[in-house]
């Protein structure tokens, strides 16, 4: 009989992250996640004055450091395929629109349309923006940040399934399922996933972070407005970063637009559920 995995659960970069392995996680390899997480923080929050997005937003250059072209690389392809709907250069809108360090919560003013992901200028991991521009990676750095930590663990010998905050990469020894929570009712699930090992799965939907008047954090980079028509989305791929971003893109272009990145789909609008024919699971109609 195989015996139940091993659980560590903890807080950070403002979600629960739960970790599962066969064998429980040492306390060195724990401080080894820990100070990845809280480098990753310093590294690309726009909530903190003392890391590299406060440097950018003021002009300066800034080594984003390890495995941040993989990041960016990714960013390049989401804008391509979105239009320029997504841009990672969005964060300024949503300070407008009151997600900011404060948590205000409350429009300061009009939309604030992004200055265009081409405005940028790149040397490998080293990224200049135009001064004033505020960097957030919210669209795609959790699903990012939970692959490193898998690989951190991986290397440790570990066959880990890392979740954080819904955002799974899955490396055990056998498939896993996953419930695809309803964006009106979390009580209730509108498909399962199956995950098998390598793969990863991610999700997205506007009701996680609404607030005021039909405001939520899914943003339009082209228009600095929340995103409409589509409610949620969820994207299985072989990595975290991946689906990350493929499931914050599909609020704007339909999955053909993002071929290229090896996902399937499923996705909630006005017309009803919706998925991709190889979606590896089921959904409730």
């Amino acid at each position: 009989m195989t015996p139940p995995p091993e659980s560590w659960r903890f807080d950070a970069i403002g979600t629960a992250w739960t970790i599962d392995t066969a064998a429980a996680v040492s306390d060195v390899h724990r401080a080894a996640v820990a100070d990845l997480v809280a480098e990753a923080d310093r590294t690309w929050s726009r909530f903190r004055e003392d890391g590299g997005v406060a440097r950018l937003r003021a002009g300066e250059r800034v080594d984003l450091g390890t495995d941040a072209a993989r990041l960016l690389d990714l960013y390049d392809a989401l804008e391509a395929a979105t239009g320029g709907a997504v841009n990672p250069l969005v964060g300024a809108g949503l300070e407008m629109l009151g997600y900011d360090a404060a948590y205000t919560l409350h429009q300061h003013g009009d939309p604030v349309v992004a200055p265009a992901w081409s405005s940028a200028r790149r040397d490998g991991t080293v990224l200049q923006v135009p001064v004033g521009a505020v960097l957030d990676v919210g669209a795609a750095g959790k699903g990012w940040l939970v692959d490193r930590v898998a690989a951190l663990l991986r290397d440790q010998g570990h066959e880990p399934t890392v979740d954080a905050g819904g955002d799974i990469a899955h490396h055990g020894t056998a498939p896993i399922r996953v419930a695809l929570e309803h964006p009106g009712d979390p009580t209730l699930a509108v498909g399962v996933a199956t995950l098998e090992p390598g793969t990863a799965l991610c999700g997205s939907a506007v009701n996680r972070r609404a607030w005021g008047d039909g405001l939520h954090h899914v943003l339009d980079a082209r228009t600095g407005s929340p995103a409409g028509g589509v409610v949620a989305t969820w994207v299985v791929a072989d990595t975290a970063a991946v689906a990350d971003g493929a499931a914050t893109a599909l609020f704007f272009v339909e999955p053909d637009r993002l071929v290229g990145l090896g996902i399937a789909a499923v996705w909630i609008d006005a017309t009803g559920l919706h998925t991709t024919p190889d979606f590896p699971g089921e959904v409730f109609a």
